[in-house]
């Protein structure tokens, strides 16, 4: 184990590290802090979790102490995939900064961007940035890149998840050539080894565990259930939830409509939950986070958004009530928990649709999980009176079913007979049965139809064997009959 203290930081850095309680590098910080120190370029790769961002944070806050900010010209430039990952990074920088005169701004979507504009132009030596945001606000003449000394890739694995790569092409091609470039990620996908070699100069790789392996400290268990209905896998997170001792949770969704579904369907049940997803508010995501971080809230119901680089120290379970689309987001997941050497527990609920994404994530881990037993007669979660996956009784075995009427309806001479005789204001008689209702057995034979010619000389419907009513007058010109409507009608012509 290294001390911080043997890393080479300066003193009053040191100083802010001691007031929150580490006194121990984890091993990505042990390596990368030192070389990040002498301004050589870091490659470094190690699972969600292990400390990146103060390994990245604390040397560059020693690098830029001595030196000025100048308006609109940051000296150092942090990307994250997330707004609420970039939030984090930021409340990190600020802690560890602290006796020092460095300023920073905090560039994300969804917050007034007049605030970010007035601190840009104050002078900020560190921009803490979403790629989106801060192309905007550079395409806007509110910035200049010319001045970066130090340039930050948080999470790359997740940029490229999110189309971000072109976007981190384009900002690292507006800063200058001469810059140390500090590049993290947990695994490392060809596209990624890519942008690393175009733009980083004689990295120092760092490799503290292999890609995708999944903390010793999380105790992980499988849930299996016979029906992919979704109430049954929400009747079965309810159970899972009820029986554990949760002191707080995640619950992964792997669609945004579903977060919300899961968290309403918690909170129906007497579950303390909220939902948080990229569509949702950005000021009532960061109010949900922090509600989270506080231990208000209980459960935190999310999409991936969530996934990657949350440091919330004490999460004591995880929820996967999908299974991941991607295998490698089953690692970050669960990596939610188990944080700093703590313990944590991961359950993961699997239908039958889910086999082949059950098949990578178990290839991927090199492990098998615990099996959990669920009780499936889930009468205690949330009420319900049979058993999970139990299918209902078809629609046509129902007793209290609707059954879809049968009745032919009237033809269009049959409905234009029946408002000839009806009079509008006035109910038929009891006795006469409707025309629609009448059995085809009871109708009287239609009579042989002869030619329209004929049918119209003798003063009938040319499209139907019945004569014509007899007319009294046209309707709605009283006695008063127009010219055009006496004149012979010529048939054949």
């Amino acid at each position: 184990m290294t001390e911080f203290t043997a890393l080479g930081l300066a003193p009053t850095t040191l100083k802010a590290v001691a007031a929150t309680g580490y006194t121990t590098a984890t091993p990505i910080q042990a390596q990368a802090i030192p070389v990040a120190l002498a301004g050589r370029d870091v490659l470094g790769i190690a699972q969600t979790g292990t400390g990146k961002t103060a390994a990245f944070t604390l040397p560059m806050i020693d690098r830029l102490a001595s030196g000025r900010a100048r308006a609109r010209m940051p000296r150092a430039v942090v990307l994250a995939p997330t707004r609420e990952l970039a939030d984090q990074v930021a409340e990190s920088f600020a802690k560890y900064a602290k006796g020092t005169k460095l300023t920073w701004a905090l560039l994300i979507g969804g917050v007034s961007m007049g605030d970010q504009v007035a601190i840009l132009n104050k002078g900020v030596d560190v921009l803490i940035a979403t790629p989106g945001r801060l192309l905007d606000l550079f395409e806007r003449g509110k910035m200049l890149l010319t001045g970066v000394e130090i340039m930050v890739v948080d999470e790359a694995d997740r940029m490229l998840d999110m189309g971000f790569i072109p976007d981190i092409e384009r900002i690292f091609k507006l800063t200058p050539p001469r810059r140390q470039t500090l590049f993290f990620s947990a695994t490392m996908p060809p596209e990624i080894t890519r942008l690393t070699t175009a733009f980083l100069k004689d990295p120092t790789r760092i490799e503290v565990s292999r890609p995708a392996q999944t903390a010793d400290t999380i105790t992980q268990y499988l849930v299996r259930i016979p029906s992919s209905d979704p109430k049954a896998k929400r009747a079965a997170l309810r159970a899972l939830v009820g029986r554990e001792d949760v002191k707080n949770g995640i619950v992964f969704c792997n669609r945004k409509s579903e977060v919300d579904v899961v968290a309403k369907s918690l909170k129906t049940h007497g579950f303390d939950a909220a939902p948080i997803h990229g569509d949702l508010d950005q000021a009532l995501r960061m109010k949900t986070l922090a509600a989270f971080r506080s231990g208000e809230l209980k459960l935190l119901v999310a999409s991936d958004v969530a996934a990657r680089g949350l440091d919330i120290p004490d999460v004591s379970h995880v929820f996967n009530y999908d299974v991941s689309h991607h295998a490698d987001d089953y690692v970050h997941r669960i990596g939610r928990t188990g944080r700093a050497g703590r313990k944590g527990q991961a359950f993961m609920i699997v239908t039958p649709a889910d086999a082949k994404g059950l098949d990578k994530v178990l290839k991927l881990i090199k492990m098998a999980p615990e099996e959990l037993a669920l009780d499936i007669e889930l009468s205690n979660a949330g009420g319900r009176r049979k058993p999970v996956g139990q299918d209902e009784a078809p629609r046509s075995e129902r007793e209290d079913a609707p059954r879809r009427s049968r009745a032919r309806r009237p033809s269009r001479e049959q409905s234009v007979e029946v408002e000839a005789e009806a009079p509008v204001a006035r109910t038929p008689e009891p006795t006469e049965a409707p025309v629609a209702a009448v059995a085809a057995s009871e109708r009287p034979a239609r009579p042989e139809r002869e030619p329209r010619l004929r049918q119209a000389e003798r003063g009938g419907d040319a499209r139907s064997s019945r004569p014509a009513p007899a007319r009294e007058g046209a309707r709605g010109f009283g006695d008063d009959i127009p010219a055009f409507l006496r004149r012979p009608v010529r048939i054949g012509a």
